[in-house]
Formats: C-alpha cells, sequence, structure tokens
C-alpha cells in the first residue's frame, strides 16, 4: 500500500483518506481557505485479494451502501469508494455542491486512487451510480489499462426524450454557461427522491442529509454544460473494451408530487432510453431491467435490492 494517512471513515468499519488537489482553483465565489479535496474511502479490514472495486456515488450523494461492499467482499474483493471534490465527504463550507465544468477534470482524483488501489491490486472494477455512472464511463473510455470491468447502475447517459427538447436545451446551456458557468438553476423540487428512501418519510435508509442534501441543491449552467458534453461522447460511442453490466429500473416516471408507487420507478431519468444508450458503451454490455426498482437502485425494497445484488456478484463473479 502507498504511503497514506488514513483516519477512522464516518461508517464505523471504514478507513478514509484525503486526496489532495493542489492544481485546481476555487470556482468564482469559492474561499480560496479550503483546498479542494476528494476522499478515498475503504472498506476494512484488507485482505489478501489481488481484485478490488471503486464505488463512484452520483451527484448530491456519498456512499453508505454498506450492503453492496459486504456482498462484494463475500465474492472476493476489496472495496473502495471516492467521493469526488465538492461531494459528499469532500465538500467543505463555501463550496459549490457538485460543481465541475469539465469531467475530464476528475482524471486528477480518479487516478490517484486508482494508483493507491493498484500498489496492492492487479484487476479494479469500477462501479457507478447514476451522474457518478456517467463519470465512470468516461474514465474507463480514457483509462482501458486501469479498468478490467465496469458496473453501472441507473447511469444518467442522457436527458430525457424529447430530441428536440433536449437538444435546443444544451444549445442555450452551452450559450449561457460560457458567460456565467455558475449561474445556479433553481429548480422546483418536491422531495421525492428522500421521500422514497429516507427513514424520517418512511422508507428504510437513515442516510446523513447534509451529505446527500434535500432539497436538492441548485443545479449550476457550467456543470450541466458538462454533463451535456458527456452524454454527447456517450451518444457519439465510446468503444470500451472492458464488460460492462448497467441495471435499470424497469420503469420510469415524470412525477410532481408524492406517491407511494415512487417508490418502485425511476423519477431521475428515461430508463427505456438508457437502456439504448448503454448498449452504445462497447462491445461486450449486458442491460438487466428490474421491476419495482428506483433511481437509487441499491436502496430499492428489499426483494429488488437482493435480486439487484444477485445480478452483479453473478456478473462479477465472471468478468470481474
Amino acid at each position: 500500500m502507498t504511503n497514506q494517512h488514513w483516519r477512522p471513515d464516518i461508517l464505523d468499519g471504514y478507513e478514509a483518506t484525503d486526496l489532495p488537489l493542489p492544481g485546481v482553483a476555487p470556482a468564482p465565489g469559492e474561499p480560496t481557505t479550503d483546498p479542494l479535496v476528494a476522499t478515498l474511502v475503504r472498506r476494512l479490514p484488507a485482505s489478501a485479494a489481488r481484485a478490488a472495486v471503486l464505488y463512484l456515488p452520483g451527484w448530491n450523494d456519498y456512499f453508505f451502501l454498506t450492503h453492496l461492499a459486504d456482498r462484494l467482499a463475500e465474492l472476493g474483493y476489496d472495496f473502495f469508494t471516492i467521493d469526488l471534490r465538492r461531494c459528499g465527504r469532500s465538500l467543505r463550507t463555501g463550496q459549490l455542491r457538485g460543481y465541475i465544468e469539465d469531467l475530464d477534470d476528475y482524471d486528477d482524483e480518479l487516478s490517484q486512487a486508482a494508483n493507491i488501489i493498484s500498489a496492492d491490486h492487479d484487476r479494479l472494477t469500477v462501479f457507478g451510480q447514476s451522474a457518478g455512472g456517467l463519470v465512470a464511463a468516461l474514465w474507463a473510455a480514457r483509462r482501458p489499462e486501469q479498468v478490467h470491468a465496469l458496473v453501472l447502475t441507473s447511469p444518467w447517459l442522457d436527458l430525457h426524450r424529447p430530441v428536440a427538447v433536449a437538444a435546443a436545451a444544451t444549445r442555450l446551456v452551452d450559450l449561457a454557461a460560457t458567460r456565467i458557468p455558475t449561474r445556479a438553476l433553481r429548480l422546483p423540487d418536491a422531495e421525492l427522491s428522500i421521500r422514497s428512501v429516507h427513514r424520517s418519510f418512511g422508507g428504510e435508509w437513515d442516510y446523513d442529509l447534509s451529505l446527500k442534501a434535500s432539497p436538492s441543491p441548485p443545479l449550476r449552467l457550467g456543470w450541466l454544460r458538462a454533463m451535456r458534453a458527456g452524454h454527447a461522447r456517450v451518444a457519439a460511442g465510446l468503444g470500451l473494451p472492458m464488460p460492462v453490466l448497467a441495471l435499470l429500473a424497469a420503469r420510469h416516471t415524470i412525477a410532481r408530487r408524492w406517491r407511494a408507487d415512487l417508490r418502485t420507478v425511476d423519477t431521475v431519468i428515461d430508463v427505456d432510453h438508457v437502456a439504448r444508450r448503454a448498449l452504445q458503451l462497447g462491445d461486450h454490455v449486458t442491460v438487466v431491467r428490474l421491476p419495482g426498482a428506483m433511481h437509487d437502485l441499491l436502496l430499492s425494497g428489499a426483494d429488488v435490492r437482493e435480486r439487484a445484488l444477485a445480478e452483479i456478484t453473478h456478473w462479477c463473479a465472471i468478468h470481474g
């Protein structure tokens, strides 16, 4: 293992270390006193395994899916996860939550994480949830020598349909983001996600609302432009050489008000369109649709979650 300073993580049985980003300047309006960092987290105890997993959470998210890490550890993996700059554990006071202007910039922390992991491991399977799935796929395309397999849960590979509306919105965003990249888009938030999963609303999960916030933080024009540029690269085809597993809900819906059945559908992405996009990632792609799943796929109901974990472990036993 490289010479990292590991400290106890907020999760019992895990350790964390900062990944410095000394060449990264604050965004306009951010404080200059707290340097930008990413946070690498590992599950304990480390084993003699030569295979490892690196998990990328989505936007406005952080890792707390210990049931996933436990299942992969049973399969023989050492488990790592990363909270990217300005996300989750890495967010500092005054920073713009989740903000990035170019997804390629994440190479800084992802390469650091991969180098730390590769010091003791021969194979790396990368997981990505939602926007983390987009980041993971693009990074795997740029660093195929470091990524041996890719698992994506509810990956945000494109906007909702229709095409004409998405294309027009992208042109407007590109134009505005050139002049005012950190301008916030304050969209209505019915807090459907927290109502679907958090224990305080009858859900199953008691996660930290300072790290996975509700209402959702505002989208910023520069961030949205970066995401749309990533979507365009996926649409053009990434040609990934490694095997890819994409897991998606069976159904999606657009909702403005809470109702109980939102715990069984994706309310964020168009899963039919994303399933087609996933097939453009490479030549060895497996797409699995899960009835009853929601966007936070591994936070779905117990039966759905168990099927998702079974699909993942079966696939990883063959490809990972």
